[in-house]
């Protein structure tokens, strides 16, 4: 952030304290995109982005004096991003619904270059599958291999490479809802590495 911008944000964020809207809707226009691309890549749903995008900032306004314009404004705001979802995530445990979506998310947001922790809680969920599907499921999902490579690395036609994708897709989202401690833990990690990038 260049000296000038900085300045300008402290000067903006001494506005906000008081009060000024002009202030707080110039912040707005400055932190709104990153705060949704955040929020929309954790949950998948532009939606849920939305309202989490508009907490964050009805936060902001609601402790707006107690801001310290000279400490970084990007933390705060993520800092209260970070608390939202992590807060969403634990409302999860009481909504069928929600938590389907999560265990898409999760199922499907597997990065190999995550937190150990993250791989050793996937590998877990991996380890519940038949043999034969987990070989499979980690050759597509995790080393992002196309049907035809796994294919001919297994000697297994396509089209059972693609059943064995479905019905391994399926068996994890079986276990992670019936393991949300392991379903929240990798939620969790996934927000705090997504928000601190």
């Amino acid at each position: 952030m260049t000296t000038n911008r900085l300045i300008n944000e402290k000067d903006l964020l001494r506005r906000l304290q008081s009060g000024d809207e002009a202030a707080f809707e110039r912040l707005y226009r400055n932190y709104v995109d990153p705060v949704f691309r955040k929020t929309h890549y954790l949950t998948k749903s532009a939606q849920i982005a939305e309202e989490l995008t508009q907490d964050v900032f009805l936060k902001i306004w609601e402790r707006r004096a107690s801001i310290d314009p000279e400490k970084s404004f990007g933390a705060f705001v993520h800092r209260i991003a970070q608390n939202l979802i992590t807060d969403l995530y634990r409302r999860l445990l009481h909504d069928r619904a929600l938590r389907e979506h999560l265990v898409n998310s999760v199922t499907e947001l597997y990065d190999p270059m995550a937190a150990d922790t993250d791989r050793q809680l996937i590998w877990q969920a991996l380890d519940s599958l038949p043999a034969q599907r987990k070989k499979v499921m980690a050759l597509v999902k995790i080393e992002g291999r196309s049907y035809q490579e796994v294919s001919s690395l297994l000697g297994i036609s396509p089209s059972t490479i693609r059943d064995h994708v479905v019905k391994g897709t399926k068996s994890l989202k079986a276990y992670f809802m019936d393991n949300e401690l392991t379903l929240i833990l990798i939620a969790a990690s996934l927000t705090i590495a997504a928000v601190t990038k």
